[in-house]
């Protein structure tokens, strides 16, 4: 039985079929990366804070140790007590549980989801454009599925704050768009994006040449002029 080859129809519903899948998964790629960028942002800002009340801490209760005991002060000595007690706490919470060891693993983490987003930008690119069969487009989806699930398995729980922050910052703040203009304005004169007129040719005789009577054309310095 002869069987029959799937009709251009088919084979066009299909391709669109894996490109709203590619689409969809670039788009995930995208949000994730951004979110583990602004939790990095996050935690770093959370372990400078602490660790700025950490020396504003200690100098305190140093200065008020030394105070009491030249003064004789007891107010400053249980005041710089206390200041002492808030350093000695801060340094076990840093122990137990470091922001910017955690804004690490998340900058690492949106590292590695960039990469991820610009190789899904990539496949989208060639499914548009057909530079790649089937075959080959479903084995670069599969080998993207996998490096996706290797660095999700591994990333730290992100934020509700940062995943709004992520949001606001790409819908309402366009992060990851540029218009051409702004895209020519990273690039040399030669490579801005202009698109040259086409020039319709002109299916008027050349002024000069002048037709002949047996049908060719006669150009200007011809020996035959004249004869």
């Amino acid at each position: 039985m002869e069987v029959l080859s799937p009709t251009p129809e088919v084979e066009q519903r299909k391709l669109q079929i894996f490109e709203s899948q590619i689409r969809e998964c670039f788009g995930r790629a995208v949000y994730s990366h951004k979110t583990h960028e602004k939790c990095a942002d996050i935690y770093f800002s959370r372990s400078n804070g602490l660790k700025i009340l950490q020396i504003v801490f200690s100098a305190l209760s140093t200065t008020g140790i030394i105070v009491s005991v030249l003064g004789k002060n007891e107010i400053t000595g249980i005041v710089s007590a206390v200041l002492s007690a808030l350093s000695f706490g801060l340094n076990v919470y840093f122990k137990d549980f470091d922001p910017g060891r955690i804004g690490d693993t998340h900058r690492d983490v949106a590292a590695k989801l960039w990469e991820i987003r610009e190789k899904y930008l990539s496949l989208l690119t060639d499914t548009r454009a057909g530079l790649l069969d089937m075959n080959t487009l479903k084995v670069k989806r599969d080998e993207l599925q996998v490096l996706s699930s290797s660095v999700y398995t591994i990333a730290p729980r992100t934020l509700k704050k940062a995943y709004k922050s992520a949001q606001n910052s790409l819908k309402n703040q366009q992060e990851l768009t540029f218009t051409d203009n702004e895209i020519d304005k990273f690039l040399p004169s030669a490579l801005h994006n202009t698109i040259l007129p086409l020039t319709p040719q002109s299916t008027e005789p050349s002024p000069s040449s002048s037709p002949t009577s047996d049908g060719s054309s006669l150009q200007v310095g011809d020996d035959r002029i004249g004869k």
